[in-house]
């Protein structure tokens, strides 16, 4: 296979920490980033890690001998320092992101693999910047794209992603949840090899609205929608209460639950499996995953950030790609 090309996110944080670790990966994996940086993170944490160039034009195979890392590598426009943000550095991380993302629609790459960034500091440099998601939707021309997380023990996916809370009634529409179900369907079967997925999805109101007396969005908005897919022979179950979704009997039944805004699922898994979750970008024309967590700053350079997360979203990339 063609590897995986792997951002490593804010230099700050623990995202060159963790791609270091990859250097242990089975799956083909190339990590961009800054080369010196990375070898002076890999020295600070007393790594035998060795950077080597990927040449995207030679294609050497990979992965490479033990210790060595494949590197892509793209200077950092200012200095480093592990758990200090600097304003300067977010053209860089923004120019990770690009590059990867044109060599997957190019075909040099099997999918992308992203390490966190800090979306504070990429918008106090003056760019607007909502997410990892909503920004590769936006470079690869796509209208619509749905958050996934997935774990061992359940899958949640999400109607809205980065909103204000005090936004999220409004955005629960027809058409928005009709495109997030389609999305969704098609990328559990696509992707996780799931011929006739079961999904369970929540209501927006507390008590999923308790008949119209919470509320209404279910009765007129979300059930509606839910009726036309069932209609077309599809098992999707609720609008559910929030609160109840994720019971055992639940958990063993669906393949994956849709919840309608950030909060209402993503605490659910993070604690479930923090760690070892994967963040999942369905709707792209590539594959994306990313880790189920931030930048860690003050673990930073510390020797003490798990991996678990990013082995987990490498894993399964290599697994969709296999799906495809």
């Amino acid at each position: 296979m063609k590897p995986l090309i792997v951002t490593s996110g804010e230099p700050a944080g623990i995202g060159p920490d963790l791609c270091l670790d990859l250097v242990a990966s089975d799956v083909p994996v190339v990590v961009i980033g800054d080369k010196s940086l990375l070898q002076a993170r890999a020295l600070l944490l007393g790594r035998a890690v060795q950077c080597i160039d990927y040449d995207t034009e030679k294609k050497p195979s990979l992965p490479f001998d033990k210790g060595h890392l494949a590197v892509i590598s793209l200077p950092c426009t200012g200095s480093v320092v592990p758990g200090i943000l600097n304003v300067a550095n977010a053209p860089y991380i923004l120019q990770m992101l690009q590059f990867a993302i044109d060599g997957c629609l190019r075909g040099d790459f099997s999918g992308i693999v992203t390490a966190p960034v800090h979306k504070g500091i990429i918008n106090q440099a003056g760019i607007s910047f909502t997410g990892h998601t909503e920004f590769l939707a936006q470079q690869c021309g796509v209208e619509q794209v749905v958050m996934l997380l997935a774990a061992e023990k359940m899958k949640i996916a999400l109607a809205t992603t980065h909103v204000a809370l005090s936004q999220v009634a409004s955005q629960i529409q027809h058409d928005l949840l009709i495109r997030v179900i389609e999305i969704m369907y098609q990328g559990l079967q696509n992707h996780f090899g799931i011929a006739k997925p079961t999904i369970f999805v929540a209501g927006l109101n507390p008590h999923a609205g308790e008949g119209g007396y919470l509320g209404r969005e279910e009765i007129e908005i979300i059930t509606p929608v839910l009726d036309f897919f069932r209609e077309q022979g599809m098992d999707i179950r609720g609008p559910l209460p929030a609160d109840t979704l994720f019971n055992p009997q639940n958990l063993s039944e669906a393949d994956a639950f849709l919840t309608m805004y950030h909060d209402q699922g993503l605490p659910v898994i993070k604690y479930a499996s923090f760690g070892h979750a994967v963040n999942v970008t369905l709707g792209l024309p590539i594959i994306r995953t990313s880790v189920d967590h931030g930048t860690a700053l003050d673990l930073a350079g510390k020797g003490i950030a798990d991996s678990g997360s990013l082995m987990a979203a490498v894993k399964l990339a290599y697994t969709m790609t296999q799906n495809v």
